[in-house]
């Protein structure tokens, strides 16, 4: 069986890779992400996505497949990035809470021997009931937001506020595991 690599050190990604029961190693991507969308949120994703998992497939020798992943949030025209405050994250935290938005992850498969690519997305509307500011500080304290898409996780108390999704669950946590099975099968890795 080939060797697995996910290009990413997200704590989230790890458990999602472990749902699929198949022996996997981590290298964390130092590849620069775009962050700017030039043509389409989902053309974003998937380059970032690729640029991660190209980044560790030429620096792996042997027969070995690459993830890449990248998950952004887009609302009112505009990416919802990783916060680089507290005061940012409860600013798009409000945000976020006061219409439906979109979290995208782009997925990227690299066969590191025959070169061959599959680049996919997939896309999740999130609805979220509104908190007052005390609520918001009480979720940061105990939820720091500085290491996700948008300021949130679903996974754990941010699903307190997140009362319907339309679309994959596991995306908004990070890595469509369906989509990346389905992915798999193509280099004839099967997870069931």
């Amino acid at each position: 069986m080939k060797k697995i690599i996910l290009a990413s050190a997200s704590p989230q990604r790890r458990k999602l890779m472990k749902l699929l029961k198949l022996p996997f190693v981590v290298k964390k991507s130092s590849a620069r992400e775009i962050t700017r969308i030039t043509t389409s949120v989902e053309d974003l994703v998937k380059k970032n996505a690729l640029i991660k998992a190209c980044d560790i497939a030429h620096s792996t020798k042997g027969d070995a497949l690459v993830i890449g992943a990248d998950t952004v949030v887009y609302s009112r025209g505009r990416l919802v990035l990783k916060p680089k405050s507290l005061k940012e994250a409860k600013k798009n935290l409000k945000m976020l809470m006061s219409e439906p938005h979109w979290v995208y992850t782009g997925v990227a498969v690299i066969d590191v021997q025959s070169k061959r690519t599959l680049v996919a997305y997939d896309k999740t509307r999130v609805f979220m009931t509104p908190l007052d500011d005390d609520e918001i500080d009480r979720y940061h304290k105990e939820v720091p937001p500085m290491d996700k898409a948008g300021g949130f996780d679903i996974e754990g108390r941010g699903g307190l506020f997140i009362p319907r999704i339309d679309g994959c669950y596991f995306n908004v946590v990070g890595l469509p595991i369906a989509k990346l099975a389905q992915m798999l099968k193509k280099f004839d890795v099967h997870a069931l």
